[in-house]
């Protein structure tokens, strides 16, 4: 009896270190089974006159034989693919799915290629909203497609979908697929400092400056991370022309600018005006913390007073990765339109710092939501924002002079009870597809 006994306690530890493992998912080498379908996987259509035809592909895979084609089959209306549920999923634990893809006869590859992660109860009910991978990575002939998310409340199991929508001449085929747990990322703090600050009869660009940084270095504390300057701050108060206050990018501004980075150790963006041979832009800069030049966005929509004044539009959207997270760069009149800010959201932005003379706030307001962004405004003549991707107002400057600070964290997942992850769905939904232009 105390054999048995013993035994009992050794089988019960084993099959608790077992239950405890960390899930660790990984399916390659698909080999149809009897009924056709590798094992544990099975097919999914919303309707059977939908559903793609998907079949195991021995001669395209990725690194041994056998992936996970799906076919439009000359099927508008066709949306489904393959589906794999995966158990032991605990609620609150953070998990990494990775999935590699390749297709031909795609019209809108964002679109088209879907997987999700949809998570389930112990009774098969829903728990929480699906995530939707969306971040990618060229893999050789292969995209490679990740995402970490963490299991929703009373998850205990999910089902990876991955799907090929409403691409009729279009084969897709998926490999190397894993779901691994990963511990906690927690947060990731980034100090924010936007500045309201307008000078007045300074004649000079030199002393616009002066006072800036003056005002910088008295009212933002150390451990800020990114300092926001407001739009033309070297032309603001000085009675003169944007043309005569320009000057070349990297220049004069930059370096003092860069000086004041050093001191703060942080990241500045400001808005100036730079000439390049007859050209003159309307520019923000952005400053690293060691006050080096990092790069510049050319204000891309310039109103009309600008284009008489002879400025010149800028024509990208750049995106900087920085040591906290990648940020895009609007300037004013942009924030009256929805490309620029979607732009920046498509290649990765998770901030957007906008300095602006002042305008439409609620427009500003609507670009953090659209794109579930962070958006940070540095202004005269409005308030000065730092606003979260629910476009609520993190921290606020009113007053002249004043300065707006907040710690934002940008691993913070913002979920609609019913909708699920905004960003995600942004990212996976836009209609990129059909023709805007008259």
């Amino acid at each position: 009896m105390a054999t048995m006994g013993l035994r009992g306690v050794v089988l019960l530890t084993f099959s608790a270190l077992c239950a405890a493992a960390p899930l660790d998912v990984h399916q390659s080498a698909f080999q149809p089974g009897l009924n056709g379908l590798p094992a544990g996987w099975s097919v999914y259509g919303a309707r059977p006159e939908i559903t793609p035809k998907t079949f195991v592909d021995s001669i395209h895979y990725r690194t041994q034989p056998g992936s996970l084609a799906i076919s439009g089959n000359s099927n508008a209306a066709e949306y489904g693919g393959w589906t794999y549920l995966a158990p032991e999923i605990a609620p609150g634990h953070w998990y990494r799915f990775t999935a590699h893809y390749r297709a031909e006869g795609l019209q809108d590859e964002a679109l088209q290629v879907v997987a999700r992660l949809n998570w389930q109860t112990a009774d098969g009910k829903v728990a929480g909203r699906p995530d939707y991978p969306y971040a990618v990575t060229t893999d050789g002939d292969w995209t490679r497609l990740t995402l970490d998310a963490p299991a929703p409340e009373k998850a205990a199991a999910v089902r990876i979908e991955l799907f090929l929508g409403n691409a009729p001449q279009a084969t897709l085929w998926w490999d190397d697929i894993s779901l691994e747990e990963i511990p906690n990322p927690g947060p990731r703090n980034v100090t924010v400092a936007t500045i309201k600050y307008q000078p007045h009869n300074t004649h000079s660009a030199e002393e616009n400056v002066r006072q800036f940084v003056d005002l910088v270095d008295r009212t933002v504390p150390a451990g800020t991370d990114v300092i926001v300057l407001p739009e033309g701050m070297t032309v603001a108060g000085t009675g003169k022309g944007d043309a005569e206050v320009s000057e070349r990018v990297p220049g004069p501004t930059t370096e003092k600018l860069g000086e004041l980075a050093r001191r703060k150790h942080a990241y500045i963006v400001a808005g100036i005006y730079e000439r390049e041979a007859p050209a003159v832009y309307n520019t923000a800069v952005l400053i690293d913390r060691e006050g080096r030049f990092m790069g510049k966005y050319r204000k891309v929509y310039l109103p009309r007073e600008e284009i008489e004044a002879g400025l010149t539009p800028g024509n990208s959207y750049p995106v900087f990765r920085t040591d906290f997270g990648k940020v895009g760069i609007m300037i004013c009149w942009d924030a009256q339109y929805a490309d620029p800010a979607r732009a920046l959201a498509l290649k990765g932005a998770e901030m957007i710092l906008l300095p602006i003379w002042d305008g439409n706030a609620t427009l500003t307001k609507a670009r953090a939501i659209e794109n579930h962004v962070f958006l940070v405004s540095s202004t005269y003549g409005n308030d000065s924002l730092i606003l979260d991707p629910n476009g609520e107002t993190q921290a606020v400057a009113q007053e002249n002079g004043t300065v707006a600070i907040a710690k934002i964290d940008l691993n913070r997942r913002y979920d609609d009870a019913w909708l699920g992850n905004m960003r995600e769905r942004f990212m996976k939904e836009l209609r990129l597809d059909v023709p805007v232009k008259q």
